[in-house]
């Protein structure tokens, strides 16, 4: 039986096409109200995400 991908964590991810792991900034679902507008903005921005090979092979199968 083939290793399928975990679709969970696919879903909160995203790979662009030379290979690198997007993310979302954490902590921007309440309390954005207290925030300044710089910070807010600067969580709206994906991160990039470093993980190593096992985590990919494991989590990211078919991606």
């Amino acid at each position: 039986m083939a290793i399928k991908t975990n679709k969970s964590f696919a879903k909160r991810f995203k790979v662009t096409r030379t290979g690198k792991i997007l993310s979302r900034k954490p902590g921007q679902n309440h309390f954005n109200a207290k925030e300044r507008s710089r910070t807010s903005m600067n969580k709206k921005r994906m991160a990039t995400v470093t993980m190593d090979n096992k985590a990919k092979s494991r989590f990211l199968v078919n991606l």
